[in-house]
């Protein structure tokens, strides 16, 4: 399938009715957790659950066609797959990650990893020079988001890339959820990995938690693939059957989420009470062009500020009634957050304020209704603050 588009390979690859025994055209949930061998040691195609299963089987080839990659993992949660990737590092290493990502991600790092003996800097990774500068005899790891949560910055992926590539035993991983592989592919920008939170966009429907690994590189499929196994972070066959459901509508879901997206963007920068969107779609958004050289498109991730503090924050999205006050991001509902009341509060209170992350500070994941219906909802909320 790999001379086909993203949208076909979404609904066909890893999907083919005849792996099956009944041809079924929908690739069954296999609950089974062991598989019965033909002589001692003598497995089959599988041979116990956590180390392989058919419905996971053909769910990790769809993602990895997706990304362009030859190698795909499916584990429990997001965080779940960082922490496997952490595997792939030793006590006493180094990474540097962006300095603005996702709280649990920074969570992980400095009081998981910590714990491992793992080091992290955190950098503006939207200047080359800065990561450059933050690199150490010991660095084996490099980190970024692109579009990053929640301030929307812009890193250059090639780029960074291209300088990872002069470094020895570095790799590059690319947390790719806010854009999802329909619109930014690392991979085929040099990235060595590429990490998706599936509850997101690829799932795309606010029912499943899992994450997501995918790779080129057989040294590191090869470790990846151990370190699913032994530490057994996987998600279960049924959370599998419904995202191998779920990424079929893709295509169509991402250009919905893009179009309305960026209508919100455009109206919410002409508000009298917000203060700044932060859209990598509109024109006024600093990294704007690099954006459009590496991306295709934009998802429906915006942050903005408000008029006034977390007083005014907090009437506003409590006093919507479409727009849903809860965490998480891309599924088909539109949600809304403060995420340095919720989804941040893990990031030290110096460490938001040098990013921005104000009280004021609001994100959007623009859903899949009527921007008409979306629009109107922002506008009663805004007329009670």
């Amino acid at each position: 399938m790999s001379t086909h588009s993203i949208e076909t390979r979404a609904i066909h690859e890893g999907q083919e009715p005849e792996q099956w025994t009944h041809r079924e055209v929908i690739p069954p949930i296999s609950l089974a957790t062991t598989y019965k061998q033909p002589g001692p040691g003598q497995a089959l195609s599988y041979e116990y659950g956590r180390s392989g299963n058919p419905t996971r089987c053909c769910l990790e080839k769809c993602l990895a066609s997706l990304e362009n990659a030859e190698y795909g993992f499916c584990f429990s949660s997001g965080l779940g797959a960082i922490t496997t990737l952490t595997y792939l590092l030793k006590s006493g290493d180094h990474i540097i990650s962006g300095e603005d990502v996702y709280g649990g991600t920074n969570r992980l790092f400095t009081k998981c990893a910590a714990r491992m003996g793992l080091t992290t800097s955190f950098v503006d990774a939207r200047d080359i020079n800065n990561i450059a500068k933050a690199v150490k005899p010991n660095t084996r790891l490099i980190w970024m988001e692109t579009p990053t949560n929640p301030t929307m910055q812009v890193a250059d992926i090639k780029a960074t890339a291209d300088y990872v590539k002069t470094l020895d035993n570095v790799i590059l991983a690319v947390d790719n959820t806010f854009m999802s592989p329909y619109f930014q592919k690392p991979l085929d920008l040099g990235a060595d990995i590429v990490l998706h939170s599936m509850s997101k966009y690829i799932n795309g429907h606010s029912d499943v938690i899992m994450g997501a690994i995918m790779t080129n590189r057989s040294d590191l499929a090869e470790q990846l693939r151990f370190f699913q196994n032994a530490l057994g972070a996987v998600p279960s066959p049924f959370d599998c059957f419904l995202v191998n459901r779920g990424v079929k509508t893709l295509a169509v879901r991402m250009e919905c989420h893009q179009k309305n997206g960026l209508e919100i963007a455009k109206y919410l920068e002409s508000h009298p009470k917000v203060v700044k969107v932060y859209h990598p779609g509109l024109v006024s958004h600093p990294q704007h062009e690099l954006h459009k050289k590496q991306c295709s498109g934009s998802s429906g991730m915006i942050s903005f500020e408000i008029k006034g503090g977390k007083k005014e924050a907090s009437e506003f999205v409590a006093n919507l009634k479409i727009f849903t006050l809860a965490e998480s991001l891309g599924g088909i509902e539109s949600l809304i957050e403060i995420p340095s009341l919720m989804t941040h509060t893990s990031v030290p209170e110096e460490q938001r304020k040098h990013l921005g992350i104000s009280d004021s500070l609001v994100r959007v994941s623009v859903g899949i209704e009527s921007v008409k219906d979306l629009i109107a909802d922002l506008d009663q909320s805004f007329s009670k603050i």
